[in-house]
């Protein structure tokens, strides 16, 4: 008896009726909020380090610190998910975040901001980490695009409506949205503790689709293979698999081991989405925020409220990406949506270097942001392929997030040096360059998605 092959359409049907866990709405719920709190304390912060008359660009460190010790400290993270497993590492990093944020409001002098603001990138990394680790876990295979769009588009919407709120607080003092910011992040830790079980189950759905298994066997990984298992396709029970590991080590003996990172090296995909992720993190979270502003006023000469509508601008186009590129992720695959975001959002970054007027700066942002928003999802969603949801992967998803904060480090400082030494358009450029390259690490990458 010969068996039809699924449409697009009904796998579109599928993919949208599937109904995702009460504690994904949790997650997405929690990430609201962060991303409101961190919103408030962004426009906020660079005065509050100037209030102790210091330079623009020792204000500017205190920005970065926080982007530097989570990338330093991911690494510590990875091994925190596996040994404590992901809902006690979130709650953790949540509360050092919220300690962080309290002792920044009373910090007596420069040294001791950048000091307490730093310590708050540790506990960063541990929650982002968990999270995607619990997403992973609790996702169903077939909608993991729309539960990273969800979940992405939280966080966008609080980073838009955060800094609003932010710039009300400061004018009754500087300090208070440190304090609001710490406030709301105790709520975070208590809805995350309370309305998440100690035991987070893996989706009843628990079979991958057959194209990971593709991808296991697909040429390359015979070195992956030895290194450690590679990640089983969700099948649970068959695969020796025992109960969900999401309250750590004091779970049943039959679990599945972590996912090795050697492991998951030797996966051509895995390679290709650290990759495409150092790209988007060197532009959309790099060279954007640094990099637009001061286009904005030099090459433009407009004023900061010109960059700051850019900002949203670019973020508007990544919201409407969201709104479909998770699903798309989940029946057209993870590879096409990856290569479309990046040559998208690639493109509009060297374009807007050479926008000579506030018109095409706006719309050229716009086009850089759903070139983001485009690759998001799919690639959360890579990830979440790689793993499966049995298998705890700690350090494969700290590597990834790792990389994301390497580019958004490392990309500004390159893109500082071009514009001193050539020109703003050299430098939006290196974005397209950057992009290019994750590119051709995508091409002989097999689909994971099926």
């Amino acid at each position: 008896m010969l068996m039809s092959t699924p449409s697009p359409a009904s796998e579109a049907d599928g993919a949208a009726a599937v109904k995702l866990p009460r504690e994904i709405k949790v997650l997405v719920a929690a990430a609201f909020l962060i991303a409101i709190g961190f919103g408030i304390v962004a426009p906020v912060l660079p005065q509050f380090a100037q209030s102790f008359h210091v330079s623009v660009g020792a204000a500017a460190v205190v920005v970065s610190v926080f982007a530097f010790t989570r990338l330093v400290f991911a690494p510590l993270s990875g091994v925190l998910v596996e040994r404590l497993g992901e809902r006690r590492t979130y709650i953790l990093g949540i509360l050092i975040v919220a300690a962080s944020s309290a002792a920044c409001a009373f910090a007596q002098n420069y040294w001791q901001l950048l000091l307490f603001r730093g310590l708050g990138g540790i506990g960063s990394t541990m929650f982002t980490v968990s999270a995607m680790g619990l997403l992973i876990r609790l996702a169903p295979p077939q909608a993991r695009g729309k539960v990273s769009s969800l979940y992405a588009g939280s966080f966008l919407l609080g980073n838009i409506t955060g800094p609003a709120a932010g710039g009300l607080l400061a004018g009754f003092g500087l300090q208070l949205p440190f304090l609001v910011y710490a406030g709301a992040l105790v709520l975070v830790a208590l809805l995350v503790a309370t309305q998440l079980p100690a035991a987070v189950p893996a989706p009843a759905e628990a079979a991958e689709p057959a194209g990971v298994q593709a991808v296991a066997q697909g040429p390359g990984l015979e070195g992956a293979a030895a290194a450690g298992p590679l990640p089983a396709s969700g099948t649970g029970p068959a695969q020796g698999a025992g109960p969900a590991q999401g309250a750590g080590p004091a779970q049943g003996a039959g679990k599945q081991a972590p996912l090795l990172l050697r492991a998951a090296l030797g996966i051509p995909a895995y390679r290709a989405v650290l990759a495409s992720s150092f790209a988007n993190g060197w532009s959309a979270f790099g060279i954007r925020m640094a990099l637009v502003p001061l286009f904005a006023t030099a090459a433009l000469g407009a004023g900061p409220e010109v960059a700051g509508i850019s900002l949203a601008v670019f973020a508007i186009g990544t919201g409407i990406a969201l709104m479909f590129s998770g699903r798309l992720a989940d029946t057209w695959g993870r590879k096409p949506m990856i290569l479309l975001g990046l040559l998208v959002n690639g493109l509009g970054m060297g374009v807007l270097g050479f926008t000579g007027d506030v018109f095409w700066f706006f719309a050229v942002s716009l086009v850089a942001g759903l070139g983001s928003g485009l690759m998001g999802p799919a690639q959360q969603a890579t990830v979440a392929d790689v793993i499966g949801n049995e298998r705890s992967g700690g350090k494969v998803l700290a590597t990834f997030q790792m990389c994301s904060d390497f580019g958004a480090i490392i990309g500004p400082i390159a893109a500082g040096y071009l514009v001193d030494l050539f020109s703003y358009g050299l430098a939006f450029s290196m974005a397209t360059v950057v992009a290019l390259v994750a590119v051709v690490f995508w091409l002989p990458a097999a689909e994971t998605q099926r």
